[in-house]
């Protein structure tokens, strides 16, 4: 069962944050987590926490072992630009735009398996 996590308006440029998020497409979360804690990019931090948070999903709200998490899809995609003037000579402005981007992780893995009521097997014991 697919899980996924989404950051929406991380301030950075989607094509920065692209590159890190390319160095961990199709690698287990484990693996993914290491590689991106020795990367040396402001973006890799930002990707971290989506990869993390979809851990956290798919281990709580879907019962999936942490340990066989693959991430099977990771994708960046433009954030709302933001309009900002810088000052230049003879008193102009010059426009630019502090980009913005959303981060979307999807993973999969095995399903754990759960364990039964207590109650359940005091009733077998009794009868």
């Amino acid at each position: 069962m697919p899980v996924k996590a989404v950051a929406k308006g991380v301030a950075i440029s989607p094509r920065k944050v692209a590159i890190v998020a390319a160095l961990v497409r199709g690698r287990s979360v484990a693996d993914a987590l290491i590689i991106l804690e020795h990367t040396p990019r402001r973006s890799a931090l930002a990707v971290s926490k989506v990869i993390n948070s979809a851990k956290a999903n798919a281990e709580h709200n879907h019962n999936l072992k942490p340990g066989t998490l693959q991430i099977t899809e990771i994708g960046v995609t433009p954030g709302p630009r933001l309009k900002r003037f810088r000052p230049a000579a003879h008193g102009r402005a010059l426009p630019f735009e502090r980009k913005t981007s959303h981060i979307r992780v999807i993973v999969d893995g095995e399903i754990r398996e759960t364990k039964k009521p207590a109650t359940a097997l005091k009733e077998k014991e009794t009868k």
